[in-house]
């Protein structure tokens, strides 16, 4: 058994999300939110290192002693499954476990909008999953292909890097590859898999402009794209991806856009109101007539107002979702305060007082702390 697993093994009895280990500092855990150190010595360059190399391949350890960052999966003795990082800095090694669990989740244990499971319906066309690091965007889109797969009968790719929920194939035939390890790229595992016969395409990130493209041009001929940006709303979404391209393909990237873009769901993760777990709150764009037009005419910046007037079809601003989350305490609202744009509406429902801002006698905010 590897050294590193007792780590691991105590942050899976604690229930947390990730393991840190960093030279100068003792392990740290990840819990709802928070980084905790356990009580250990502080990890010193030549013991750490002698840790992560146990669990490395020898190519691995070769890129990695060229100045290379490495991703891979690692189950630990216990049958632990892990997204592990490892990467070199100033004091020497690091690395990051994050822990993938053996179950894939439902949409509903998710408790994520309905409309989510409409997005599966989709023939053809775009979804995008959005948010920062950490938020919940692969389990999201890992309860997405487990919907299909217990549902329809279809050819899933998936591109993952690296392969996090292991999808066994149900109704679905799932092939799931990794980059980096039957792939050398996500743009030419995006063209490969068009000759591959399939249904949907599930892109782990939109991280170049050549996957973006390629992405682009799989969903335009058929395909149902599921796909990762690692943007903040959906406005900011569609305007990374009109400005990742060439710009003489400006208007070719608008009229995708506005044609086969479905669906952009960003979510944050919000710490519940016992502070004993997290919750996922979205916002989310459907792709209509009146977003295609401001896609079009370069008016972007007014998609807001439609994600506003648009709950009908299953939109909604972050700010309404957060809002929603605390008037039902589903959320903590001092935690869903931090990650509100218009933090004026939410003044009110703070409780530590800290957060809010300073207000002199004109009424002008003087210190944000949030």
């Amino acid at each position: 058994m590897a050294r590193i697993d007792a780590f691991l093994k105590l942050g899976l009895a604690q229930g947390c999300s990730d393991v840190h280990l960093a030279v100068g500092v003792p392990p740290m855990l990840r819990m709802n939110g928070d980084l905790m150190p356990i009580k250990f010595r502080e990890l010193a360059d030549t013991e750490l290192e002698s840790y992560v190399l146990e669990v490395l391949t020898k190519n691995q350890q070769e890129k990695l002693h060229a100045g290379h960052d490495i991703d891979f999966s690692y189950v630990s003795a216990d049958g632990g499954r892990f997204r592990v990082n490892v990467f070199r800095k100033s004091t020497g090694y690091g690395a990051v476990f994050r822990h993938i669990p053996g179950n894939v989740p439902t949409l509903e244990q998710l408790k994520v909008p309905a409309i989510l499971t409409e997005f599966c319906e989709y023939p053809q066309g775009m979804v995008l999953v959005t948010g920062s690091t950490g938020t919940g965007k692969s389990t999201t889109l890992a309860a997405m292909v487990n919907h299909l797969n217990e549902t329809r009968n279809l050819n899933i790719i998936s591109l993952e890097d690296p392969i996090e929920f292991v999808h066994p194939s149900k109704k679905c035939q799932v092939i799931q590859r990794e980059l980096g390890t039957h792939l050398t790229s996500f743009a030419d595992g995006v063209r490969a898999a068009m000759r591959e016969d399939p249904d949907v395409i599930l892109v782990g990130e939109l991280r170049d402009p050549e996957t973006i493209s390629m992405a682009m041009t799989a969903a335009e001929t058929g395909h149902l794209v599921l796909g990762t940006l690692h943007t903040t709303g959906a406005v900011k979404t569609i305007d990374r991806i009109i400005d990742a391209l060439p710009a003489d393909l400006r208007e070719q990237t608008k009229g995708f856009l506005s044609m086969s873009l479905k669906a952009v769901v960003t979510q944050v993760l919000i710490k519940t109101p016992d502070g004993r777990g997290r919750r996922a709150i979205f916002e989310i764009l459907v792709n209509n007539r009146a977003i295609s037009k401001l896609i079009t005419t370069d008016q972007t910046h007014q998609i807001a107002s439609q994600l506003q007037t648009g709950r009908d079809l299953g939109m909604q601003m972050m700010d309404q979702a957060l809002m929603d989350a605390i008037n039902a305490k589903e959320v903590d609202p001092d935690d869903a305060y931090r990650y509100a744009n218009e933090k004026k509406r939410f003044h009110r429902f703070v409780t530590n007082k800290d957060l809010v801002p300073l207000v002199d006698v004109g009424g002008n905010e003087k210190l944000l702390n949030g």
